[in-house]
């Protein structure tokens, strides 16, 4: 059974690392969604583009060796998170850091087309307050990187503010006015919107929790499961622990609460769809 975590951080300095792939897999996990975390977290100073440049190059290091020691298979999620693109536009000016998050964005495409990653991300909207001109800016970003992913025709993965059905239509109208296909726009960290976020032509990504996923199947099952495992051994188990999505899937399945077709579309068919990736048994 293909079991998939479609958002997961690994951190080999403050967290588990290969430990925690390995607790996933012992789980009963099979696929893993590496996202990118940060320039910083990864060493690296996020003050240009080429440290993000540098950390993306270390993330597909990273992915590339939990291939190579694990038995689970990963892939590689690259972009530039929100919060560093605020973090350079506070030190170094606005325009300095679209500039320089624009540089780097076109590196993760680079990468995309390369098939060194299957998708951009996480890229976005800060999800606490800043300025109105750093908003804006953002939005700016995020189009962009949604247009990059329309060029390379691969995914992105969204990190925003927390999300309802009023946010999943104005960002409907974003996935419009970009042209990018509906299906290649992935909100992480989505709230179980299943039906609405099929409407408006984005894909959800589950926080695993049993709330969320009850009420998410009741809707149908157009969407992905996730965790956004964070691993820093300072906070175990945040955001879920690695454990959580095989563990979820196999309990729902038991329980009836998921059907064997469910979990093949969860965990196969949608993530083959969006990423456009052959998951192998």
């Amino acid at each position: 059974m293909i079991i998939l975590d479609n958002h997961f951080h690994v951190d080999p300095y403050k967290g588990l690392f290969l430990e925690a792939v390995k607790q996933f897999h012992r789980a009963g996990g099979t696929h893993l969604n590496v996202v990118y975390k940060t320039a910083h977290d990864y060493g690296f100073e996020g003050m240009k583009a080429e440290d993000f440049i540098k950390a993306m190059d270390f993330h597909i290091k990273l992915v590339e060796k939990i291939n190579k020691e694990t038995e689970v298979r990963a892939f590689a999620v690259v972009g530039v998170h929100p919060a560093e693109f605020v973090y350079l536009a506070e030190k170094k000016g606005l325009e300095y850091a679209k500039s320089e998050v624009m540089r780097a964005l076109e590196y993760a495409q680079k990468l995309c087309l390369e098939r060194k990653a299957i998708a951009i991300g996480e890229i976005g909207r800060p999800h606490y307050e800043v300025s109105e001109e750093v908003w804006e800016a953002s939005i700016e970003l995020m189009k962009y990187g949604m247009s990059l992913a329309k060029e390379a025709d691969c995914a992105v993965q969204l990190h925003t503010e927390s999300f309802n059905e009023e946010k999943f239509r104005e960002l409907g109208k974003i996935v419009k006015e970009v042209g990018i296909k509906p299906y290649r726009v992935v909100k992480h960290f989505s709230p179980p919107l299943v039906k609405v976020a099929k409407e408006v032509g984005v894909f959800p990504s589950i926080i695993a929790s049993k709330k969320n996923i009850a009420e998410a199947i009741k809707q149908g099952n157009r969407f992905m499961m996730e965790t956004d495992y964070i691993d820093d051994k300072r906070r175990p188990g945040a955001v879920l622990g690695p454990k959580t999505v095989p563990k979820r899937t196999k309990a729902f399945l038991q329980n009836g609460l998921f059907s064997e077709e469910d979990v093949y579309k969860i965990h196969m068919e949608n993530p083959k769809k969006v990423y456009g990736v052959e998951l192998e048994e």
